[in-house]
């Protein structure tokens, strides 16, 4: 039964909603987690496999075969296999990065941690993660999991996104409003 503590809302909602509590009967959240965090990771680095699961186009047969290789290939646990499985059999697949996220959203709320979505122009080492981190818990008063992206486009610093809150400090952001400022807007 969905606590308040793990209840998401719509499609992807319900569906994190039972993965989660039936990893937690199982005692198998790390496993999940891992595999889930791998999918994830697959999901962004292959613009393939991002279009098989999003694509109407493709049966939920191939679907399921392509799923079922990429998961093998993975080592994904066996609830994380019959949980992907089953998103294809009931042409779910088109939701399964939202699930992913709202899954994410109530491990986090789960183990007390507040999400953060954190974006920078190069990849941040473990120093800068840490003391990112170690910044936003004195602010926030709790742990943050931090999610982190790059993008090149922002030229240095950080946008950082906690619920509705963003914290943008990028020089994009900052010679846009110096822009802005020059000519009188």
């Amino acid at each position: 039964m969905a606590t308040e503590n793990t209840r998401e809302q719509g499609l992807a909602g319900r569906y994190a909603t039972a993965v989660f509590e039936l990893a937690d009967e199982t005692r198998s959240l790390p496993a999940l987690e891992k595999d889930l965090q791998s999918l994830k990771a697959a999901l962004r680095a292959s613009k393939d496999l991002s279009h098989l699961v999003r694509s109407p186009v493709f049966s939920e047969a191939d679907q399921a075969r392509a799923m079922k290789a990429v998961l093998a290939q993975m080592g994904a646990g066996d609830l994380a296999t019959k949980f992907v499985l089953t998103l294809a059999a009931k042409r779910r697949l088109f939701a399964l990065s939202d699930i992913i996220a709202s899954f994410e959203n109530i491990l986090a709320r789960h183990r007390g941690e507040i999400q953060a979505e954190v974006t920078s122009a190069r990849a941040l080492n473990d120093s800068e993660l840490a003391e990112l981190k170690a910044t936003l818990k004195s602010r926030l008063g709790r742990d943050p999991r931090l999610d982190a992206k790059v993008d090149p486009s922002l030229l240095g610093g950080l946008v950082v996104k906690v619920g509705s809150r963003m914290i943008d400090s990028s020089l994009r952001t900052k010679l846009t409003g110096l822009r802005a400022a020059m000519r009188g807007n």
